[in-house]
């Protein structure tokens, strides 16, 4: 079976707004099972497949893993969106949509089902079409947070957060809950588990990330990911697909 993974970074004048772009292709004659964990991102996602007609999804923020199933023959490019680019990107509410996912009209930005046979012209004309896109008006208290959140990897408290960006904890959970479907706290712990990946790929199976003890650690990864931190760091037939696509980076 034949799963191809590949990730850019964006440059630089995009780089608030976007995480990554990246592909993913069965280009077997067999379906792929994986499960798709947390990972604090919202994705866009453009479809090809010879089952189904170009598609393009925009999932939100996940708080639960999920098993999908990748048909033979089947090809996703991606845009990971930071969370500053829902408000100045994509200038939208995602609160409906945790778990879930949104079809966008075929033609979304101007990228058609062609731009998808090639991932580098992918990514060159994304970022050209995210560069007009952008709304540069922002609230310098959301871009400090944002950019506090990032640094941290989610060990910041909620109070300590409010603090350093000058806005009340009640207000940045109502931002929160209003524009992403979930408190900070959530977020925040999401983010920590995202954080701790790269340690569970490498074999290590103790908190790095602040986390209180060896049992608060397995609860937390079990939350997430649906098992405990054995069976995530063994990856068994590339079942979880972000550690897949870590270990080939």
């Amino acid at each position: 079976m034949s799963i191809e993974y590949k990730t850019v970074k964006p440059d630089k004048g995009i780089a608030e707004f976007v995480e990554s772009f990246w592909l993913l292709e069965n280009t077997s004659d067999e379906e792929k099972e994986f499960v798709v964990i947390p990972d604090g991102r919202v994705d866009i996602f453009f479809c090809h497949s010879i089952f189904e007609q170009f598609q393009v999804v925009l999932m939100g923020l996940e708080i639960h893993p999920a098993i999908r199933i990748l048909k033979p023959k089947t090809k996703f490019f991606a845009i990971s969106l930071n969370l500053l680019a829902i408000e100045y990107l994509l200038n939208e509410s995602i609160s409906g949509y945790v778990n879930k996912s949104k079809p966008l009209p075929v033609g979304f930005w101007g990228i058609a089902e062609e731009d998808l046979n090639d991932f580098d012209s992918f990514c060159d004309k994304a970022t050209a079409i995210i560069k007009k896109h952008i709304n540069l008006k922002i609230d310098e208290r959301k871009r400090k947070l944002f950019e506090m959140l990032n640094a941290s990897r989610g060990s910041f408290s909620v109070r300590d957060i409010s603090e350093a960006v000058c806005w009340s904890s009640r207000q940045i959970n109502r931002y929160f809950t209003q524009q992403f479907g979930m408190p900070l706290k959530t977020y925040c712990n999401i983010l920590r588990f995202k954080a701790s990946l790269s340690h569970l790929k490498d074999g290590h199976l103790y908190p790095e990330e602040n986390f209180s003890d060896q049992a608060h650690f397995i609860k937390h990864v079990k939350k997430f990911s649906g098992v405990v931190p054995t069976e995530l760091s063994k990856n068994k037939n590339d079942r979880f697909i972000q550690l897949s696509v870590l270990a080939k980076q």
